[in-house]
C-alpha cells in the first residue's frame, strides 16, 4: 500500500513546520526521512497518520484520504511515535491483548496475534514482565509490536532507535529491514548512520522542504560531481609523476599528500574519470600503480551541505 503526499503544508502561526512538500513511498520500501531537529518530520509523520490538521495539501495511503476517510486511513496504519507512550504497570502480553481489542481484532485471533508478535519482536523472554521493567531496547521491541499486532499495511516510524545502545540498535534495525520487505516504511531519524543502515531511499528535509530524494549512493554521486582519486605510484620520483599527471587532460588538480612521497591526490575535470589515463600513465612509464581509490563524498557531508543553508 503506497503512500502519496501531495502539496503537503503545515503552518504554526507564522513558521511554516512543512513547506508544500511532494513525495511518494511505495509497497515493500523502507523509506528514510532524514533532517535536523526542527526540520519537519514529525510533522509531516502525524499528518499521514491523521494526528493533525494539515493547512494544504492531500494525502492518500492507498485508496484512502487521510482528510476524508481518517478512520480508514488509521486501520491500515501501524504508528510508532518518538516517545513511545506505554502503559509501564501492564504485563506484555496484557498490553499486547488490550492493544489488540482497541484495534478490533477478533477475539478468536487475539490469542494467535500476540504469540505472533512476541515472536517476531524478540519478547519470548520478557512477555511476562511489566513494561516497566523492560530495558529502553526492550520496551521499542514493545511499541513495534503494538504498531503491528493488526497487521497493518504501512508502518510508520518516528525516531525508532533513539536512546538505544549500539547491540540494540542493530537488532532494532534488522527487525525493521525484516518487517519493510512486506510492507510500506517509512523511518524517520537524525542519526546519519541509522537511515544508511535500514533504508532503501533517503529523503533529506530541511527549514520544512525536501532538499533531496534518492538512495544513498545516488545522493553521494549527485553530490560529488567531480571523481577524486587517490594514488600511490611507485619508483618514480615525486616531481616526474605530478608532472606526468598534470599532462593528462581529464584531471583538474594534482596534490602530492605531504610525508608521502609516493601518495597523490588527484580531481577529475566535471562528469569525467581519469582512472583509464592515470594506469596508462603508469604502465608507459613503468611505475607500479600499488593504489588507486575513488573517494566517496560521505553522506555526512551531503547532509551538511544540504541542512545548513
Amino acid at each position: 500500500m503506497d503512500i502519496i503526499v501531495e502539496n503537503l503544508t503545515k503552518i504554526y502561526g507564522t513558521q511554516r513546520a512543512v513547506d508544500n512538500i511532494s513525495f511518494k513511498v511505495h509497497t515493500g520500501e523502507v523509506l528514510g526521512f532524514l533532517g535536523p531537529n526542527g526540520a519537519g518530520k514529525t510533522t509531516t509523520m502525524k499528518a499521514i497518520t491523521s494526528f493533525l490538521v494539515f493547512n494544504k495539501g492531500t494525502i492518500h495511503v492507498g485508496e484512502f484520504s487521510v482528510t476524508e476517510q481518517p478512520e480508514e486511513v488509521k486501520k491500515r496504519i501501524g504508528y510508532l511515535p518518538e516517545n513511545n507512550p506505554l502503559y509501564n504497570d501492564m504485563p506484555v502480553i496484557d498490553y499486547l491483548r488490550f492493544v489488540a481489542e482497541i484495534q478490533g481484532i477478533d477475539k478468536s485471533r487475539i490469542k494467535g496475534r500476540i504469540l505472533e508478535m512476541v515472536k517476531l519482536c524478540g519478547l519470548e523472554g520478557e512477555k511476562h514482565k511489566k513494561i516497566g521493567e523492560l530495558s529502553k531496547g526492550y520496551r521499542q521491541r514493545v511499541g513495534l509490536a503494538q504498531a503491528l499486532i493488526h497487521d497493518p499495511e504501512v508502518l510508520i516510524l518516528d525516531e525508532p532507535t533513539a536512546g538505544l545502545d549500539p547491540n540494540q540498535i542493530i537488532e532494532i534495525r534488522d527487525l525493521i529491514r525484516t518487517i519493510g520487505r512486506e510492507k510500506t516504511v517509512l523511518l524517520s531519524s537524525h542519526i546519519l548512520a541509522e537511515v544508511e543502515a535500514t533504508c532503501d531511499r533517503i529523503l533529506i528535509i530541511s527549514k520544512g522542504k525536501i532538499v533531496a530524494d534518492g538512495t544513498p549512493e545516488n545522493l553521494r554521486k549527485k553530490a560529488q560531481g567531480q571523481e577524486m582519486l587517490k594514488l600511490t605510484i611507485e619508483d618514480g620520483t615525486k616531481n616526474e609523476i605530478v608532472a606526468a599527471l598534470q599532462k593528462i587532460s581529464t584531471i583538474d588538480w594534482v596534490n602530492p599528500v605531504q610525508g608521502a612521497d609516493n601518495r597523490f591526490e588527484i580531481q577529475s575535470r566535471a562528469n569525467v574519470s581519469s582512472r583509464r589515463a592515470v594506469f596508462d600513465i603508469c604502465v608507459k612509464n613503468q611505475w607500479p600503480l600499488t593504489e588507486m581509490v575513488v573517494v566517496e563524498t560521505k553522506l555526512e557531508d551531503i547532509f551538511h551541505e544540504l541542512t545548513m543553508n
